[in-house]
C-alpha cells in the first residue's frame, strides 16, 4: 500500500466547524463545513454547546475524508480553533458542565477590573504576556466554578477537566486518553508563563483554578495521540495544534522575524513574527507565543480586534441592509466616499490597543442622505482603520515594519477592502493563492511531524502569492480620513466612560 500523503486540518471556529484535506503541494482537495448555534443568554454573553461542536466535528470530517479517498488516504491530523473559549467537563464520560463560553463573552468585566484595582495585572502580564480582560480563559474558568453547583470541589478532587476547543476535542478524538494542549493555546490562557513555559502556580492561585483541571502543554508539531479506530475506520495520528491565529501564522508561511499577516474572521488578528525574543509591549499589544517546533519556542507580537466579519454580518443578519457578505464590495465602490460615516463597531467591548471592555458600538457622521451603501463601506472600512491601530502601537513598541501583510480570511476575498487596506496601513497587502491559511497551518504542523514535510524551509516554498495591493491614496486624502477615525474613537471611549 503506497504511503498516505494527504493531511486533514480540522478548523473548528467561532461560527462553523470544517474539516480540510490538503495534499503535499498544499492545495486543499476536500471541504466540508457546518455552522454550529450561537447562544446569546445575557447582554455581551456568547456561549456554544461543546456538543453541537463535537457532533458537527465528526460529521465535516466524515465528509472530508469521503471527499478524498477515505481515512486510508490521511498521514496526520492538525487542529486549530478558536482560541480563549472555555469548556469543562467531567473527565468520567466527557459531558460539559456547563456550555463553552467564548472568546467573546465579557461576563467576566468586573471579575477583571477587581483584580485590576487589586494591581494584579502586572503579575499577569509580566508572566503571559497577556492583559486582564474578560477576553482570555482563566476567569471564565472562574465563573463556571463559582455558578455550577459542585464544580469548584470536584474540579479540586480531580474531577473535572478544562480546554479550549483544542483539547476538548482532543480528549474526544482520542477517547479520553490524551488530555493535552499546545503551547499557543496555553499561552492565551491567563495561566501560562511563557517565559519558563510551564503553568504558574502564582497565577493559578491568584485566578483560584485548580490545578488538577488543567491539560498537559505540549510543542505545537508533535504526535499527540491517535483517533479511536470506530470515529473515521483507521486510527489517524493528530500531530498537530495552535490556536488559529497562531495557525495561520504557520499557514502563511511567516517564518522569519518581521513577517505579519493580519486574518479577516469574525475578528482580525495581526500578528508579527519576533523570533525566539518575546517583546514586552509598552502600547498594550498582546506578547504570545507564536509556535513551539523541537522543543524551541518562536514568539509573536500581537493585536487583537473583535469586530472585523462581525461588522458585516450584523449589516446581514441585524439591519438586514445588505443580502451578504460579498455584497459590501459592490455597494463600497457604489459610492464616490465614505460621506463622512463611520462605523466602531465595539459590538463586544473594543480590543487592542484600547481593551475597553464596556464599549459599544458607535456611528457618526449621519445625515438623511446617507445610505446602506455608506454603512457597507463604513463597516469595511472600519476593519482596515482598526488594522491602522494594531500596526501604529506595534511601531510605537519598536517592532520592524513589515514590508508587506499578508492577509487571509473571509474578508480577504475582498479587492475593495484589500486595496483601501493597502491605502490606510501605506503597505503592501498581498493575498495567497490559498486563502484557507488556519487549516493549512494546522495541516502544515501535522504534516511536519508526520514527515510530509521535511522543514519550514519546505513550507514556505508551497507559499504562492495570488494577488497584492499597493497603496495608491493621496497623503492628504489618507490623513483626513485617520484623523475622522480618531474622532470616532474619541467618542467611544468617552460614552464607554459614562457610568450606565
Amino acid at each position: 500500500m503506497p504511503k498516505p500523503f494527504h493531511v486533514l486540518a480540522i478548523d473548528q471556529g467561532t461560527t462553523s466547524t470544517r474539516a480540510i484535506v490538503f495534499d503535499a503541494q498544499a492545495r486543499a482537495v476536500a471541504l466540508a463545513r457546518r455552522e454550529h448555534r450561537q447562544h446569546f443568554p445575557a447582554p455581551a454573553w456568547v456561549e456554544h454547546d461543546p456538543e453541537d461542536i463535537w457532533r458537527d466535528t465528526l460529521a465535516v470530517v466524515g465528509e472530508a475524508l469521503g471527499r478524498c479517498g477515505g481515512s486510508e488516504a490521511i498521514a496526520a491530523l492538525g487542529i486549530t480553533n478558536q482560541r480563549e473559549t472555555t469548556v469543562v467537563w467531567e473527565r468520567t464520560g466527557g459531558r460539559p458542565v456547563h456550555r463553552a463560553i467564548v472568546w467573546q463573552d465579557r461576563r467576566t468585566t468586573e471579575e477583571c477590573a477587581r483584580l485590576k484595582a487589586a494591581g494584579a495585572e502586572a503579575l499577569v502580564r509580566a508572566r503571559t504576556g497577556l492583559l486582564l480582560d474578560p477576553y482570555f480563559s482563566a476567569t471564565k474558568v472562574a465563573w463556571i466554578l463559582d455558578r455550577v453547583p459542585g464544580a469548584r470541589q470536584r474540579a479540586e478532587r480531580g474531577e473535572l477537566a478544562f480546554g479550549t476547543i483544542d483539547t476538548y476535542l482532543l480528549w474526544r478524538l482520542t477517547g479520553g486518553r490524551v488530555h493535552a494542549t499546545d503551547v499557543t493555546n496555553a499561552s492565551r490562557t491567563l495561566l501560562f508563563d511563557i517565559h519558563r513555559q510551564c503553568w504558574d502556580e502564582e497565577l493559578l492561585g491568584l485566578l483560584r483554578v485548580p490545578r488538577a483541571l488543567l491539560p498537559e502543554v505540549r510543542d505545537s508539531s508533535t504526535l499527540y495521540g491517535a483517533t479511536e479506530t470506530a470515529l473515521f475506520g483507521r486510527a489517524l495520528p493528530i500531530c498537530g495544534i495552535a490556536g488559529d491565529q497562531q495557525a495561520a501564522l504557520v499557514g502563511q508561511a511567516c517564518f522569519a522575524p518581521g513577517m505579519a499577516k493580519s486574518t479577516y474572521g469574525t475578528g482580525c488578528f495581526l500578528l508579527l513574527n519576533t523570533g525566539d525574543t518575546a517583546v514586552d509591549s509598552a502600547n498594550r499589544m498582546l506578547t504570545t507565543a507564536a509556535y513551539r517546533i523541537g522543543g524551541r519556542m518562536t514568539y509573536a507580537m500581537e493585536g487583537s480586534i473583535f469586530a472585523a466579519g462581525a461588522a458585516v454580518k450584523w449589516l446581514r443578519d441585524g439591519l438586514k441592509v445588505i443580502d451578504s457578505a460579498a455584497a459590501t464590495a459592490e455597494l463600497a465602490a457604489r459610492v464616490p466616499d465614505d460621506h463622512g460615516v463611520y462605523l466602531v463597531p465595539a459590538f463586544v467591548g473594543l480590543g487592542a490597543p484600547y481593551w475597553q471592555p464596556n464599549a459599544r458600538g458607535v456611528i457618526c457622521g449621519l445625515t438623511l442622505d446617507a445610505s446602506p451603501a455608506h454603512l457597507a463601506r463604513a463597516a469595511l472600512e472600519s476593519v482596515a482603520f482598526q488594522t491602522l491601530d494594531l500596526t501604529s502601537a506595534m511601531a510605537r513598541d519598536g517592532a520592524r515594519r513589515a514590508e508587506a501583510i499578508r492577509v487571509d480570511g473571509g474578508m480577504a476575498a475582498n479587492d475593495w477592502f484589500c486595496q483601501f487596506l493597502a491605502d490606510i496601513l501605506d503597505a503592501r497587502v498581498e493575498r495567497p493563492a490559498e486563502l484557507e491559511t488556519t487549516a493549512l497551518g494546522a495541516a502544515f504542523l501535522a504534516g511536519l511531524a508526520a514527515g510530509v514535510w521535511k522543514d519550514l524551509e519546505s513550507l514556505a516554498a508551497t507559499w504562492h502569492r495570488a494577488a497584492e495591493f499597493s497603496p495608491s491614496m493621496p497623503a492628504a486624502r489618507r490623513a483626513g480620513l485617520i484623523a475622522g477615525w480618531r474622532q470616532a474613537i474619541e467618542r467611544t471611549l468617552l460614552a464607554a466612560a459614562v457610568p450606565r
